[in-house]
């Protein structure tokens, strides 16, 4: 019985040392970035490998950071068939058509849209007064005047590239936003006057489709 004490007894004067040099060592720090002695790194370090650099593993050279196949197009991605010409824009105005079928819904998000993106040059009535367009070498061209028969294709294909003194919007609005945001440039273009657009000149019937951007 005095053996097993004696053996319990050394068991746990034995464990509080380990434990007492584990707390030691754990927190001394001669570097105060050091985080100490680390029992288990793997566990909340583990490896990576940085991109844009070659690697080795097992013995295959490998680059973290290849190009995509030729051909491939990112997912969500939907080519645009026109280019950013005088002739892709024409083209764009004789063949481009919403996709998105209108609705009072729509609309209002293509509000909500052009609220954000748009009103500060073109004005909240679209009549190029905002207070941003003040300021450019000339105003934004009134939806409801110059730009009243624009079509829907050039429209978008204007907020796709840009236009004069305006810059593309294609990083920060998707193509759907584009084309809920044009739904809401026809409501302030009001009613049409004319059955084809006067804005159009010659084009020829070619088009050009872009390469696809990966993101």
């Amino acid at each position: 019985m005095n053996l097993s004490y004696k053996n319990l007894k050394l068991i746990t004067c034995g464990t509080f040392a380990c434990m007492l040099v584990a707390g030691f060592t754990s927190c001394g720090k001669k570097d105060v970035n050091s985080p100490g002695f680390e029992f288990m790194p793997d566990m909340y370090r583990s490896p990576s490998l940085e991109y844009y650099g070659t690697h080795i593993i097992n013995g295959d050279t490998l680059n973290s950071s290849k190009l995509p196949v030729i051909g491939t197009i990112a997912r969500g991605f939907i080519p645009y068939a026109y280019s950013n010409t005088p002739d892709g824009y024409e083209q764009a105005g004789l063949n481009l058509k919403n996709p998105i079928a209108y609705s009072e819904s729509i609309e209002k998000e293509g509000e909500v849209l052009y609220g954000k993106f748009c009103v500060h040059c073109h004005g909240a009535t679209g009549a190029g007064d905002g207070k941003v367009g003040a300021k450019l070498p000339g105003p934004p061209p009134a939806y409801n005047g110059a730009l009243k028969n624009l079509p829907e294709g050039k429209i978008f294909h204007s907020i796709t590239y840009g236009k004069g003194s305006m810059g593309s919007h294609a990083s920060q609005l998707t193509q759907e936003e584009r084309w809920k945001l044009v739904h809401f440039v026809q409501k302030l273009q009001g009613p049409k006057t004319v059955a084809v657009d006067s804005t159009a000149t010659l084009a020829t019937p070619t088009t050009t489709i872009e390469t696809a951007k990966h993101h």
